[in-house]
């Protein structure tokens, strides 16, 4: 259970912040650059569902991923090093993964196929889509960018969530535009 009493620290007024291990960093470190876009990808996820209707299957999906995001977020802010944490930290798992696979997987099964690339655009919830799919990879680059680097350890799950993420999002935007049939393409040079 998190409990939050107070909102405002004042530990950010000097461009600070602190890791979920009590570090405390800038607040354009390489590890908040990527949780915080996970936290972005997390808000357009918010955005998404008030296109999709709180019934369908999709919303149910989103929901979840929802939760998965602050699993996520909160594995990133959870650097291991220097001294033991004295916790168990949350972190993503494989199972995860996995069942982001499998719904893609589900997805996909009754879409049109793809005869070109797809413009961002269609219906609402498909914009939408687009736009926080275009946020995940966002927090794709800056977790393997954080990954890189010497000391700093992300797990696979972590990495290999961003990107399958990035995928489902792509098929549920064409899947709310009418199971692909209403898809927007792209037509090269048309408007030379």
């Amino acid at each position: 259970m998190v409990t939050l009493n107070r909102i405002y620290t004042r530990t950010g007024d000097g461009g600070l912040t602190r890791l979920a291990n009590g570090e405390e960093v800038a607040k354009f470190d390489p590890r908040v650059e990527a949780y915080g876009a996970v936290d972005e990808t997390n808000a357009c996820l918010g955005l998404v569902r008030q296109h999709t209707g709180s019934e369908t299957a999709l919303d149910a999906i989103l929901e979840r991923i929802q939760n998965d995001l602050f699993d996520l977020g909160a594995d990133l802010a959870t650097p291991e090093r220097g001294a033991p944490l004295g916790w168990t930290p949350l972190r993503i798992t494989q199972g995860q993964v996995d069942r982001l696979e499998q719904e893609l997987d589900g997805l996909n099964d009754v879409l049109e196929p793809l005869t070109s690339f797809v413009l961002p655009a269609g219906s609402a919830a498909s914009a939408a889509l687009h736009l926080a799919r275009t946020v995940c990879r966002r927090a794709e680059r800056a977790t393997v960018f954080l990954a890189q680097i010497e000391g700093e350890a992300v797990s696979d799950p972590a990495v290999k969530y961003l990107n399958r993420l990035s995928d489902l999002l792509f098929v549920a935007a064409r899947w709310t535009n009418d199971r692909g049939r209403a898809d927007v393409l792209w037509k090269p040079g048309a408007t030379r």
